[in-house]
């Protein structure tokens, strides 16, 4: 894992397009993001793709990110103290994040795999789950979110709609304009069916 070289042929082909998916602009309002829900204790990561893993690889400021968006009787990640230093521990801080984003509502689709952060295989999907972090506390609005919400997009909604037995027995008399429409189509002036065509000569 930690003694991986460095990859040649279609495996260097596939990393550098993994890896042009990265956004640095993104990555600016993520660590604004984080930095406002957690406090500045979290510090700042150097710019680039590299800072931003060296700062989340260890899963400490995952877990206070996620327990920032819970009430404070019921944080779902234990932060120790102090910071883990072994490999193993720091991957166990990472999944437990996982798995409280998950239970939070972040889909399976949306979660990276520890690897993606902890060996920076594809920093782009770790960036995506915490969009999807940050759009899913902001349509909550819950009250924990901290920061702009124009940060991130709010999650469409809901909108469920209750009709009367005698509303839904009006809306079958009515003509959907994808069937077409019975207004202005007229036969006047159309010839009996079965009659030869007057040909005048």
């Amino acid at each position: 894992m930690a003694n991986k070289g460095p990859s040649f042929g279609l495996s260097r082909d596939v990393q550098a397009k993994i890896e042009k998916k990265y956004d640095e602009e993104l990555e600016e309002r993520l660590v604004e993001w984080v930095m406002a829900q957690c406090g500045t204790e979290v510090g700042r990561p150097d710019r680039g793709r590299l800072g931003f893993q060296v700062w989340l690889k260890n899963g400490i400021v995952l877990g206070k990110l996620i327990n920032s968006l819970h009430p404070s009787g019921s944080k779902p990640v234990k932060i120790p103290d102090p910071p883990p230093s072994m490999v193993f521990k720091q991957m166990e801080q990472i999944s437990q994040f996982l798995k409280a984003a998950e239970e939070y509502g972040v889909g399976k689709t949306d979660i990276f795999q520890t690897v993606d952060l902890f060996e920076a295989k594809d920093m782009a999907a770790v960036q995506r789950t915490l969009v999807a972090l940050g759009s899913l506390a902001v349509t909550k609005n819950d009250g924990h979110y901290q920061g702009d919400p124009s940060w991130f997009m709010k999650k469409a909604q809901e909108n469920k709609r209750d009709f009367t037995p005698t509303q839904l027995k009006e809306g079958k008399n009515v003509i959907g304009l994808q069937m077409g429409s019975n207004q202005g189509a007229s036969q006047a002036g159309m010839t009996g069916y079965g009659r030869p065509r007057q040909i005048i000569g």
